[in-house]
């Protein structure tokens, strides 16, 4: 029998895996189910007549909807725990570049905790003033642009290592993902489901906000996926400036989105 040496795990170590094993997780549930809508469902639902769409509908979007915005929930909270064990933790050295190393305090990072938050009121407000697509493709490039003024703040004042910018980066696309689902596209769902259910018309602007903000979610998920995975990657953190690479992963990116958004509208059933 192999004796596996239990008493050299440390119980930090132990949370730590169990929370980025639900985070991901949880993640592929959230993810799995925007890329669905998108990518399916939204090419499916206006081949369906309204009566099947009274029978369809009440019955499939609550139960993935469910999966949905639970799995966003999941995947933010974990999230958030793995940054509080990981880096805002007092024993973490991932998240400064100083020298000489010292602790972390909660000056370090309580500032650019809450900057997540405000970046998603930011983005929201921004994108409710935002009515034509040509505003809405400029107000998507200043909110990248943000994005990376985020995280040039957190390298020039609050000596952020370039892993955990790039880590917080993700984290502020995450969370307005997150808020996405559930101030905006779960509400305006929820109504849209009884309106068919009752064999009227949705409100045109619930439709819109619902598409909108899962669109942004989809266009969002892509570089917040390879920011969160290749923090490891000494070619991916080590690029000075890490602005270039930044933008050169949106970029790529959101371009990289579009055309699976094209290719979705190709896809036909039998």
């Amino acid at each position: 029998m192999i004796a596996l040496p239990l008493a050299d795990v440390v119980p930090g170590d132990l949370m730590q895996m169990s929370f980025r094993w639900v985070h991901f997780v949880a993640g592929v549930i959230w993810i799995g189910h925007l890329y669905f809508f998108n990518w399916v469902n939204a090419q499916l639902q206006p081949k369906l007549d309204a009566e099947t769409k009274k029978k369809v509908v009440p019955e499939l979007m609550p139960r993935a909807l469910f999966w949905f915005r639970w799995g966003a929930a999941i995947t933010w909270l974990t999230g958030i725990s793995l940054a509080m064990t990981q880096y805002y933790s007092h024993t973490s050295g991932l998240l400064l570049n100083v020298q000489p190393p010292r602790e972390v305090v909660p000056m370090d990072w309580l500032l650019p905790f809450v900057g997540l938050l405000v970046g998603f009121l930011v983005y929201d407000t921004m994108f409710k003033f935002l009515k034509t697509p040509m505003l809405r493709n400029i107000g998507t490039v200043v909110w990248g642009a943000l994005a990376i003024g985020y995280g040039t703040m957190l390298e020039t004042h609050h000596h952020f290592s370039h892993r955990a910018v790039f880590v917080h980066i993700g984290a502020l696309f995450g969370t307005a993902m997150a808020a996405n689902v559930w101030m905006r596209i779960w509400p305006a769902q929820k109504r849209i489901i009884t309106a068919v259910k009752n064999g009227q018309k949705p409100e045109d602007k619930d439709v819109a906000v619902a598409g909108l903000r899962s669109r942004h979610n989809t266009y969002m998920s892509v570089p917040l996926l390879l920011f969160m995975v290749s923090v490891d990657q000494g070619a991916f953190i080590g690029a000075d400036p890490w602005q270039y690479t930044a933008a050169g992963v949106m970029l790529i990116g959101f371009l990289g989105t579009h055309l699976l958004y094209k290719l979705s509208a190709k896809v036909q059933g039998f």
